[in-house]
């Protein structure tokens, strides 16, 4: 069976345009990639305004997003944050709960993540009480199926500084209260995990009660240092034998909605070839496909500027020269580079 490919808008900062997300889903479809879920952090209705609802106008546009990924063939999703509602889920929370789900039923929603990460979580009965919140939610939405992110979504003990100690068996008690059928998210042995093994999935396996929902935090580039650099590299650490281990495999792309596609590309093709994948060559096959080979064959040439050395450490000669480069270039995947070396995707802080 092949494994479940698909993009999660999970990032950081500036979101994507309405038409570049139609693009990047349409783009990446032919590749195998099925599923499309809608959770920028920006939007700030999906995040600590959750309980209001959302503008008229991007409602309407998220309708018509549904139907273009329907029409592809595509499960459209949304991720939902409902910040701290497990301090005090009470009748009014639920109202407002239930008005969000109803919502999101009428855009036409395949797939609802409710993400509980990014928020405090040393807190007690923390798993009991966001069980009790999905399985409150699974039985009011019309969503096919429901993924929910722990409030410790990774080993990586940078949680436990940020959020508090995660409380004891916090894993395996989540994943006993939880209706098997509910799917699980899960970053790896990091927040940016630099690979994943079969031996690490399965022993997260077993914590949860079932195999983890990759949430692949590359090529993702938000955050003060990772937007100083364009993630353009093909996908290395994530070999086809962990297919086995996981229930779908959901890439969190970067600010860059065409370079995003490239290592996209680029992991659909590790799983199609096994143990016959070379990420150079994945690339190259990747950024061709997107790009045509003169582009592909230039960004090649500079990928030790734009991916290695990043926009900080670049001399200003070398800025310009590259900035001179690919502004004579007609294609979007060019201007998104002009625009980086412009510093227009420097991080900002949190829109929530």
């Amino acid at each position: 069976m092949s494994t479940e490919l698909g993009l999660i808008e999970g990032y950081y900062g500036t979101p994507w345009s309405w038409q570049a997300r139609a693009n990047t889903i349409a783009a990446l479809k032919p590749h195998g990639y099925g599923f499309y879920i809608y959770a920028p952090k920006a939007d700030a209705f999906l995040r600590k305004r959750w309980r209001e609802s959302h503008p008229a106008e991007t409602a309407a546009a998220l309708k018509v997003l549904a139907a273009r990924c329907h029409a592809m063939g595509v499960r459209f999703g949304v991720g939902l944050s409902p910040y701290e509602l497990y301090r005090d889920f009470d009748g009014a929370a639920q109202d407002d709960l239930a008005r969000k789900l109803a919502a999101f039923d009428d855009w036409g929603i395949d797939d609802l993540a409710i993400l509980f990460d990014d928020m405090r979580g040393d807190l007690p009965d923390l798993a009991k009480t966001q069980g009790d919140i999905v399985h409150w939610v699974k039985a009011r939405s019309r969503a096919t199926r429901l993924i929910m992110c722990p409030s410790y979504y990774t080993d990586d003990p940078v949680l436990d500084r940020f959020f508090g100690q995660r409380p004891v068996n916090y894993l395996e008690e989540l994943g006993g209260l939880l209706d098997p059928a509910i799917e699980m998210f899960w970053t790896g042995e990091e927040v940016c995990s630099r690979e994943f093994s079969p031996g690490h999935l399965a022993r997260v396996s077993a914590q949860l009660g079932r195999k983890p929902f990759l949430w692949d935090n590359y090529p993702v580039n938000d955050g003060a240092r990772m937007s100083r650099f364009l993630h353009l590299r093909a996908f290395t650490g994530r070999p086809a034998s962990i297919g086995a281990h996981i229930a779908a495999h959901a890439v969190n792309p970067a600010l860059q909605p065409v370079l995003s596609c490239i290592p996209a590309i680029s992991l659909a093709e590790s799983y199609r070839l096994g143990d016959a994948y070379e990420y150079g060559a994945a690339f190259r096959h990747a950024a061709t496909a997107l790009l045509g080979a003169e582009l592909a064959e230039t960004i090649a040439k500079d990928i030790l500027f734009l991916n290695d050395v990043g926009l900080e450490r670049l001399a200003p000669k070398t800025v310009e020269r590259l900035r001179g480069r690919y502004a004579g270039i007609d294609h979007d995947a060019a201007r998104e580079i002009v625009a980086f070396l412009d510093g227009e995707y420097r991080f900002q802080e949190e829109i929530a």
